[in-house]
């Protein structure tokens, strides 16, 4: 379609202030935190599920592609627009509609940043368990989806586990309402199915999510290690044991010293790692608990464990491990993050294994990672300026993801899967899954209009 008689058609539906087409827009809205980039034809900021009903029927009526987008956050490129079209930014959309303490539930627009839900929630004593490393940014309609996680997905669970409902624009503009309020929802599960997709199979508008009561009690402690294998060890044990914390982070020697030269968080520059291990709940046997952790701790090898002891030294803590990420920018310009997945027994092996690949390749790799659900985040360190090194980092980042395949893992604990490890499901899923999941596709957006060429790789049916 003809880009000028397009701008002025969806100026119609959301006025002319509310498209981005100069250049540099379209140059700011054709990346995310992946190594992909693409340009979208324009970005459109609607105010409301109607204008966005409206902007996705034009798309369809016209055979161009959309793409809806929050902050950018994601890690795989299921934002970045790879065959042009509109970009939906949702920015405008950012309201916290409902808020019901009573039946521990709240309505909100896609566009609200999962951190400001969790400020507001905490007046009332709630909170929004999901949290991602980009909460301070990351959209709620992202969360929704990527399945975002987040270091207390360990012991709550991850997005889908707290989504109860959506309102939802189909490919062909029409507007569906899915799950609710209430728990267990007749009918088949189109909550849990679109949770997750990543925007091909619809577009979410209104979500609904679950709140819980604010923990009593919280214990944050910091377990210091000359070994990165019995910091693995370690993580296995405590949960062999029937321990779920809260938390149980896992950070190297690598990724330490990134952190303290950005963030100062106390992290012991000479450990080989640190695990960072929260307990919440009732403070009745708190105490007791947290001492058999650190008992377990002792059994395997710890150097030091050491408790916060104030809100503040807990407060720094975090900031450390939430900082990890935008930290190893002082090691090296760019980074790729492989988001595998292994049984916690695996741990100390596959750790291994993804170092000896970085010194095939000669490559760094930093780690920082939901180590107590398994699901590691080896960064590969690099500069995007050198063409040889990033077709490296491209091989590494595939034999890592494989590596955690052959472990009984999988390639995405909670980045999706994008563009950049379409060809990757096939270390998981056969030809005739992947067949299956594309009859799904099909179902739900037949003229490929929602993020078009993510997530399913081409096989022959």
């Amino acid at each position: 379609m003809e880009r000028e008689r397009m701008l002025e058609e969806l100026s119609t539906i959301v006025g002319k202030d509310n498209i981005l087409s100069s250049e540099t827009d379209r140059l700011l809205y054709g990346y995310d935190a992946s190594l992909f980039r693409a340009r979208p034809d324009c970005v459109v900021l609607p105010g409301s599920t109607e204008e966005v009903s409206r902007i996705v029927k034009f798309a369809q009526a016209n055979g161009v592609h959309v793409v809806a987008r929050g902050s950018g956050t994601n890690l795989s490129a299921g934002t970045v627009p790879t065959k042009g079209g509109i970009v939906i930014h949702f920015s405008r959309m950012n309201r916290i509609l409902e808020i019901d303490v009573e039946n521990q539930r709240v309505t909100v627009e896609p566009g609200v940043f999962t951190l400001t839900l969790k400020n507001q929630l905490a007046r009332y004593g709630y909170v929004y368990q999901p949290d991602p490393a980009s909460e301070k940014v990351s959209t709620l309609g992202g969360n929704f989806g990527e399945n975002s996680g987040g270091p207390h997905c360990l012991k709550y669970g991850v997005t889908t586990n707290h989504i109860l409902g959506a309102e939802v624009v189909l490919s062909d503009g029409e507007v569906i309402r899915v799950g609710g309020k209430a728990l267990d929802q007749p009918g088949y599960d189109l909550t849990g199915l679109l949770v997750g997709s990543e925007g091909t199979l619809g577009i979410a508008t209104k979500l609904i999510l679950r709140i819980m009561p604010k923990p009593e009690g919280v214990k944050t402690m910091l377990a210091i290690y000359n070994s990165l294998v019995d910091a693995g060890k370690t993580v296995s044990a405590i949960i062999g044991d029937g321990i779920v914390p809260a938390t149980l982070e896992m950070i190297d020697r690598l990724t330490i010293k990134a952190v303290e030269e950005s963030i100062h968080a106390g992290f012991p520059l000479d450990a080989e790692a640190v695990l960072l291990i929260e307990l919440d709940g009732l403070k009745d046997g708190m105490d007791r608990l947290a001492e058999r952790i650190m008992e377990i701790c002792r059994k395997n090898g710890v150097r030091e464990v050491k408790v916060a002891k104030t809100e503040a030294e807990r407060a720094q803590l975090w900031a450390g491990r939430k900082g990890a990420f935008g930290a190893v920018a002082r090691l090296r310009p760019n980074y790729l993050v492989c988001d595998g997945t292994v049984p916690r027994t695996k741990l100390p092996e596959v750790l291994m294994k993804v170092m000896e690949v970085g010194k095939k390749y000669g490559l760094s790799i930093a780690n920082v990672f939901h180590a107590g659900d398994g699901n590691l985040h080896p960064l590969i360190l690099f500069d995007e300026r050198n063409e040889e090194e990033l077709r490296k980092v491209h091989l590494a980042g595939s034999e890592i993801l494989k590596l955690c395949a052959d472990a009984g893992g999988t390639i995405s604990g909670e980045h999706g899967i994008g563009t950049e490890k379409k060809k990757e499901m096939l270390f998981v899923f056969t030809p005739r899954d992947i067949s299956a999941m594309k009859k799904v596709k099909t179902a739900f957006d037949p003229e490929e209009v929602l993020n078009p060429g993510k997530v399913l790789p081409e096989v022959e049916a």
